[in-house]
């Protein structure tokens, strides 16, 4: 009997071992199976990572076009008004000049002297205007049209029955301005 139970034994031990090894494999199976599925789901969270950075990265590279296009339109645009504009400081510092030709052109002549005097200070007077015409500068029109406060400087009311109420009365000072732009408003006197 004592050898039965060595047999038993170790008939029992081989059925266990056999057991272990048949168990084993697919113990490593399932090892290795749940070994891939980390290793997907790592894999899958990498590909996940690098698209968000892709994304990013051509968010901010159109963006960073976008404002590059939108500078370059803005230096065009202001190169543009630059040239357009280009002769706005000469113009104002010119303003004064052509006033005071006005006012002397006003004086009555008494004598023939003073008669060609005018006439000389008239012809500087035309040929300036004439210059400033050609770069595109305009006199405001103010007498007799209604009050425009964008081109018009109020600087006098009165209350004329002759005249429509917001209309111009008289103008103390021409104003002017350049292409779209108004470099000086009209000093006006406006009917209430």
């Amino acid at each position: 009997m004592a050898e039965e139970n060595q047999l038993n034994k170790e008939e029992t031990e081989e059925i266990k071992e056999q057991q272990l090894t048949e168990e084993a494999p697919a113990e490593t199976e399932n090892a290795s199976v749940e070994e891939e599925q980390p290793a997907e789901e790592a894999s899958l969270e990498k590909i996940n990572e690098l698209e968000q950075q892709l994304e990013e990265s051509e968010n901010r590279y159109l963006r960073l076009r976008a404002d590059f296009d939108n500078f370059r339109r803005r230096v065009q645009l202001e190169r543009e008004a630059s040239e357009k504009y280009r002769a706005q400081d000469l113009i104002s510092d010119l303003l004064p000049l052509i006033d005071n030709f006005e006012r002397a052109l006003k004086v009555e002549a008494t004598n023939e002297q003073t008669e060609s005097v005018l006439q000389g200070v008239e012809m500087v007077y035309k040929g300036v205007l004439a210059a400033l015409e050609k770069e595109g500068v305009e006199v405001i029109e103010a007498a007799g049209s209604e009050f425009d406060p964008h081109v018009h400087q109020a600087v006098m009311t009165d209350s004329d029955e002759n005249y429509q109420p917001n209309e111009v009365i008289e103008e103390f000072q021409k104003g002017y301005k350049l292409k779209d732009r108004i470099i000086r408003p009209s000093m006006v006197k406006v009917n209430q």
